[in-house]
């Protein structure tokens, strides 16, 4: 049994490393350098909103909004504003730990090049669908979550094109009560969290790892519809166009989630764990 459970797991993974490799061919040959180069770390950091706002009985709408800071040449530490994230999407729960999401994303990315004279903004779109799953472990509360992005992105050089790109992420994270038996109001909570980004399509030959972020984040429940959370990530990633060279980077992330219910009492279930 243990025999035919690695075979079915070794042919998963052999399908997959198909999938990236075919989406990201190209006719001309792409050259690898001999030895993969780490560049500098990076700093970061980023302000983030998360609202899951009660709009019917099944239903929510997930409410985004995350200013992102990047590090420069002439403004070290929190830098220069790099991205404007609006994400939002309609959500379906389907029961107290389980819920998925559809909508759109429209970032704005801004060139932190201080030595560049092309454009300064440029738009970016995505329309993105997920899925979380929630399960109790003790005390704790760990969540799987997949999210599968489609993401048009366009350089900063004036006329350049679009170029179509997936993205499949998936996310671990747990959250474990530091002066309480339970998450509630009042509670102060670890949240360890690793995320594994890959990409795919034309454009992308041999960099399909995008990004790996680990995290551990502590935060405070105020009430039950508001959190507070505050953490330090690392992450790292190929290149998309040297796929041997792997950015690095260090975010401080700070998080706001809030969860308003304007339903009458009699139409509000239990309470679900969707947060974050």
């Amino acid at each position: 049994m243990r025999k035919g459970k690695l075979n079915f797991f070794g042919c998963i993974l052999s399908l997959l490393a198909i999938v990236f490799v075919t989406y990201g061919q190209e006719s001309e040959p792409i050259v690898l350098p001999e030895n993969s180069k780490y560049k500098e770390p990076v700093s970061k950091v980023w302000f983030n909103t998360y609202g899951n706002i009660r709009i019917g009985k099944r239903f929510f709408w997930d409410a985004q909004t995350h200013f992102r800071f990047e590090e420069t040449e002439n403004t070290p530490f929190i830098g220069q504003i790099a991205q404007v994230y609006n994400r939002h999407a309609i959500g379906y729960i389907y029961d107290k730990k389980t819920n998925f999401s559809l909508g759109g994303v429209v970032r704005v990315n801004f060139n932190t090049d201080e030595e560049s004279t092309d454009r300064n903004v440029v738009p970016e779109w995505r329309i993105w669908h997920q899925y979380q799953f929630a399960m109790p472990l003790y005390s704790a509360m760990l969540y799987h979550r997949i999210r599968i992005e489609h993401r048009w992105t366009q350089g900063f050089a004036e006329n350049s094109e679009y170029i179509f790109r997936n993205r499949w992420r998936y996310m671990f994270r747990a959250k474990i009560p530091l002066n309480d038996t339970k998450l509630k109001p009042k509670t102060y909570y670890i949240s360890p969290e690793a995320e594994l980004i890959m990409q795919s399509g034309k454009a992308v030959v041999a960099s399909p790892m995008e990004d790996l972020r680990l995290t551990t984040t502590l935060g405070y429940i105020a009430t039950p519809r508001l959190t507070f959370a505050a953490g330090l990530m690392y992450s790292q990633g190929q290149d998309r166009v040297f796929a041997g060279d792997y950015k690095q980077g260090w975010t401080l992330r700070f998080h706001m989630y809030f969860s308003p219910d304007f339903r009458r009492i009699k139409n509000k279930l239990p309470e679900i764990h969707m947060t974050d």
